[in-house]
């Protein structure tokens, strides 16, 4: 009596706080949108300097080896209540990860 006979439960999968900000930011570069910090935090509900800390970390090899640009927000687009350099960021898949991921090859393996 004590088995599941026929019912399966199904299983929440909750992404972690680094894959949401990598498909924010991977989203967001498709459009060629650049974000700051402040607009993920408003997106994502994540505190800034944990984006931050993400952000660093998607640029790793084991965490994908993502490229992350940054640059200075030009002074039109910041908003009055900001009277400082704003940084955006935007984040594209490294080129030899893509074509790792196609091929299913290492550059080592392809020689």
């Amino acid at each position: 009596m004590g088995k599941n006979r026929g019912t399966s439960k199904a299983r929440t999968v909750v992404p972690t706080q680094r894959e949401v900000l990598r498909d924010v930011m991977l989203a967001a570069g498709k459009y060629g949108a650049w974000m700051t910090l402040r607009e993920l935090g408003r997106l994502t509900r994540y505190g800034e300097t944990s984006i931050s800390a993400q952000l660093r970390h998607l640029r790793k090899a084991n965490c994908g080896g993502y490229v992350l640009e940054k640059r200075v927000r030009q002074a039109e687009v910041i908003g009055v209540e900001e009277h400082f350099v704003v940084w955006e960021y935007r984040l594209t898949p490294r080129r030899a990860t893509r074509l790792r991921a196609a091929t299913g090859k290492t550059r080592a393996a392809r020689r």
